[in-house]
């Protein structure tokens, strides 16, 4: 099991990274305070896992909440049945939200739980490898509104981030290859020997590999850790983890959030990125080429919606990254780092989006 730490100055929490791990009733005894649990599960993974996190908690009251499944249902509406569960099953301020699932589960529950009697524990229990690489780790917690993705929410930190790397057996492939590009996004705005490694060892990825999954997840997780230490409400360099994200969130918004996984949006948002980010002469031509290359090797599109420029920049516009009105950007000024800036040539800007979009 690997350990690395969160500290945000307020809160200091671990990760935990290995197998078997949501059994490990020492672990579970040792991170989750109070006596009364709430599990938060969907329709997909409560039948896979539950079980198995309910038997390390054997002396504890344990009630369920088990919503249905999608990035589409990551709405107020859903939240409003984890208060309900909360409610139903007379759970006070010393109980603690048990995340069982991907980012949806866990942005969901962790909001519940900044909200419900004004804030109750949670941990995370990613089951995901987009969750266990990035969503889990760093305290975002809300839900989307059609206007825009995350729209409303809370930062609140988890109390540990619990990681079993036994749950990847079961991720269908196509969830696996989204979570791959936050794995990319990693070596692209601060690790340029994390990018060259990935593209040596993308096959191995592909195909499980324990070992290898277990460096991404865990050289992820401690670039996000070192990132959310310095700036934990995204004031300054955090902004920098959003690095696709502002083109990627048009995408699912547009499409309703029902067409593209946030991974594969994602994806299609940093080759955006990068491309305006060369059109700008800030990186050259063949990075550009190197980023796509991995991309469809991981069995990313890199064919984006044609849902119009004039559309996507109006959907970027509600990014929360806009400030007075100019919409700011992560762009790549050399291979492994990244800046945030809305000092930019907007027919660039312009060109890029209909390079994608139209």
């Amino acid at each position: 099991m690997e350990t690395l730490t969160v500290d945000v100055g307020h809160a200091l929490y671990p990760i935990f990274i290995g197998p078997a791990l949501l059994t490990r009733r020492d672990l579970l005894d040792a991170q989750i305070a109070g006596r009364a649990v709430l599990i938060v599960s969907n329709t997909v993974v409560a039948p896979l896992y539950a079980a198995r996190l309910r038997a390390g908690l054997a002396d504890r009251r344990v009630a369920e909440c088990i919503l249905e499944d999608g990035e589409e249902r990551k709405t107020l509406q859903t939240a409003s049945l984890v208060f309900d569960a909360l409610v139903a099953h007379r759970l006070n301020r010393d109980a603690t939200v048990l995340a069982l699932g991907g980012g949806v589960i866990g942005d969901i529950a962790g909001f519940a739980a900044a909200c419900y009697q004004r804030g109750v524990a949670y941990v995370q229990f990613p089951t995901t490898l987009l969750a266990q690489v990035d969503s889990s780790v760093g305290g975002k917690t809300g839900v989307n509104h059609p206007g825009g993705k995350n729209l409303i929410g809370a930062f609140y930190q988890p109390l540990a981030v619990i990681t079993d790397t036994d749950t990847l057996a079961t991720l269908p492939d196509r969830e696996l290859r989204a979570g791959l590009a936050e794995v990319i996004k990693y070596g692209l705005i601060f690790d340029p020997q994390l990018f060259a490694w990935l593209e040596s060892h993308i096959q191995k990825l592909l195909a499980r590999d324990a070992d290898a999954l277990t460096h991404a997840i865990g050289r992820s997780c401690a670039i996000k850790a070192s990132v959310v230490g310095r700036d934990e409400r995204e004031q300054g360099v955090r902004a920098i983890l959003n690095f696709g994200h502002t083109f990627g969130h048009a995408i699912e918004a547009a499409t309703g959030y029902r067409d593209y996984l946030h991974g594969e949006a994602v994806a299609l948002g940093m080759l955006m990125a990068t491309d305006l980010s060369n059109r700008l002469g800030l990186i050259d031509r063949a990075i550009v080429e190197r980023v796509k290359a991995l991309l469809v090797r991981a069995g990313l599109s890199t064919a984006a919606p044609k849902i119009g420029k004039n559309r996507a920049l109006e959907l970027m516009q509600m990014d929360k990254k806009v400030l007075a009105g100019s919409v700011r950007l992560i762009l790549l000024d050399r291979l492994g780092s990244a800046i945030v800036t809305g000092d930019y040539a907007h027919d660039a800007l312009a060109a890029t989006l209909a390079e994608y979009f139209e």
